[in-house]
């Protein structure tokens, strides 16, 4: 989970093949209209996000092997939301960085529908992961190698 281009495609397919488990980038379960929506730059609202978090969250319940999303899930009650459909507990990563890295992560990059401009949104709707949620929060200011084996070792004293 985090703001758009905190890498949450690029971590979840590496972390994915590190854990034998398959990736399915969220992303894939949006309405169209939400795509299209962000690709003119305007930002989703509740109404617009909460059908697409319960694909999120009845994807996590459907699959019989463990499977890993890339989503935005900003909110504690996004992600409330998402357990709940998932029927199951789902540990939460938050790929965290400054607006900085993660503006010059998104300049770098070509051919997905969230323009830069919606970042200082992501920002703001932001609502990191608290203490009392199935959660670890990792820098993303690293190789996507070191990030992964972050990941890899705060989830061995995880449950889920």
């Amino acid at each position: 989970m985090g703001v758009a281009g905190s890498g949450k495609s690029s971590v979840g397919a590496a972390l994915a093949v590190g854990l034998g488990a398959a990736y399915l980038d969220g992303d894939d379960l949006h309405p169209l209209a939400n795509i299209a929506k962000m690709s003119q730059g305007i930002a989703l609202d509740d109404d617009d996000r909460w059908p697409w978090l319960t694909r999120v969250g009845r994807a996590l319940a459907a699959s019989e092997n463990p499977l890993i999303i890339g989503c935005s899930a900003l909110k504690r009650a996004y992600r409330a939301h998402i357990a709940q459909e998932a029927g199951a507990p789902v540990i939460f990563i938050h790929l965290s960085g400054t607006p900085e890295v993660i503006a010059a992560r998104m300049k770098a990059r070509s051919g997905h529908f969230m323009p830069q401009g919606l970042l200082a949104s992501q920002f703001s709707t932001l609502e990191p992961p608290g203490s009392e949620e199935n959660a670890i929060t990792v820098d993303i200011d690293e190789p996507l190698d070191a990030v992964v084996d972050k990941i890899i070792a705060q989830l061995g004293g995880m449950r889920g």
